[in-house]
């Protein structure tokens, strides 16, 4: 059986694939009927706008069960799955231990709105191991300690403005929910009907990787910018990875103007290492916000500071948050066995590692075929981008006609058994659960659905 296996991977990058014509449609049917029943009763048939698979061919796949590094859709069809719930299952899904911890947990109850015993076991164990915070904040999701984290910021320098950067997202809060307007330093202009012009005018919106916006807006806005934030490293629309010295000016402009520098690590937080982009950077935000990956795959965010920073959180202080499932037992223990495993020696030299392998294959791959691609990379973080640009810092860079690139290798990589999240503008996650046969397997896939897309006129 090893020997069949080795023989079937064993063709190097270079060789021609097994086959450049596009493969059948895999069946769909019980998701494509379950999905049009999902519209009688959710707006647009799905309970968040990405998985409505508009950007990509087909509907949606409708998941049945997932375990290690697969999941299986209604029809029984089984993925190598590179979404990973958009990056919290970095043991893969259905961990054992992450399960085990949530089961005995569930044997004393499961929601209490009180303060357990797990709240401090977790909160140790974060603070323990993170010398960027020294208290924090448990809540129900990424969006919820954003949302905090600026209300935080306004309520601890006594200013109102938050300044951002095109291409970042943090969640669908109002103040956060703009997008740039037509000049180097624009008021936020709403991105979502709903949000009063009011609120979107308390946001300032500048393109990333541009020193001279920033130090503009500061101009423009003397003391009355309460934060700056940015995602730790860009990861929501294409992956914009950028340089430690634009980090450091972030830093060193803060601090000039008494204004508060957040990290949104949802993302990045526990993913490219224990202590994410503050320490890949080794710069020390004021605010950072963490999410779904603490919880192992339920419903869980934090945000954290320096204490003197969170003593301005009620009961403590005047600025007001409240959750009732916040610190939930049941995600509490699933984030105490998360986290363990994170913190097991060499863990994240290991994963890192073995995701740089598999995106320097693929980079390789394209390259010798002078393919028109590149994998952009970070810890376990990958991006497939259809262009032949070296770097990509900013979402203007992003060449919006490659999506359609894009739309034909989703397709062709589903119909071969590879599910990554049906947007181009979004990014893939190694796991844990990866092992090297289902990333060679994973690779002949992208060869084949790389010729495909390339084959066409």
């Amino acid at each position: 059986m090893l020997d069949s296996i080795k023989k079937i991977f064993s063709t190097s990058d270079d060789d021609q694939p097994i086959s450049t014509i596009g493969k059948p449609d895999i069946i769909r049917t019980k998701s494509a009927e379950l999905f049009e029943k999902a519209k009688t009763y959710f707006p647009g048939g799905v309970n968040s706008p990405v998985r409505a698979f508009r950007s990509v061919f087909g509907t949606p796949l409708f998941i049945q069960k997932g375990d290690g590094c697969f999941v299986w859709d209604a029809d029984g069809n089984q993925f190598i799955d590179f979404c990973g719930s958009w990056g919290p299952l970095i043991l893969g899904h259905n961990n054992s231990k992450i399960r085990e911890s949530v089961a005995e947990a569930m044997q004393n109850g499961m929601s209490f709105g009180a303060p357990t015993l797990l709240e401090n076991q977790l909160a140790s164990l974060i603070l323990k191991n993170n010398q960027f915070i020294e208290k924090i904040r448990f809540t129900s999701s990424g969006t919820e300690a954003v949302m905090s984290a600026i209300r935080l910021a306004r309520g601890y320098t006594k200013r109102d403005k938050i300044l951002k950067f095109e291409g970042c997202y943090h969640g669908h809060l109002d103040s956060l929910l703009v997008k740039a307007g037509s000049g180097l330093v624009t008021f936020g202009e709403t991105s979502s009907a709903g949000i009063p012009k009011s609120v979107a005018e308390e946001t300032i919106v500048v393109s990333l990787n541009s020193k001279e916006a920033v130090e503009q807006a500061f101009g423009q806005f003397k003391d009355q910018i309460a934060a700056v934030i940015i995602e730790g490293v860009p990861a929501n629309n294409g992956l914009l990875i950028q340089d430690v010295d634009y980090i450091q000016f972030l830093r060193e402009i803060c601090t000039a103007n008494n204004t508060l520098l957040i990290f949104d690590e949802v993302i990045t937080g526990f993913r490219i290492g224990f202590e994410g982009a503050a320490k890949h950077y080794e710069v020390r935000p004021d605010i950072i916000t963490y999410g779904k990956i603490i919880g192992g795959g339920l419903p869980v965010g934090m945000y954290g500071s320096s204490a003197e920073i969170m003593s301005q959180i009620s009961p403590e202080g005047p600025v007001y948050q409240a959750g009732t499932l916040s610190g939930n037992p049941v995600a509490m223990a699933a984030g105490i066995a998360q986290l363990t495993e994170l913190l097991r020696s060499g863990f994240y030299k290991d994963l890192n590692k073995k995701t740089q392998e598999f995106v320097d294959s693929i980079q390789r791959f394209a390259t010798a075929r002078n393919y028109k691609f590149k994998v952009f990379s970070i810890g376990s973080i990958f991006w497939f981008a259809f262009t032949d640009k070296e770097t990509i810092k900013t979402a203007e860079e992003i060449d919006a006609a490659s999506m359609d690139k894009f739309k034909t290798m989703h397709r062709e990589l589903l119909n071969r058994n590879i599910y990554l999240g049906p947007s181009g503008y979004e990014v893939g996650f190694v796991s844990a659960a990866h092992t090297k046969v289902e990333l060679e397997k994973a690779k002949r896939a992208i060869f084949e659905s790389l010729d495909v897309v390339f084959s066409k006129k």
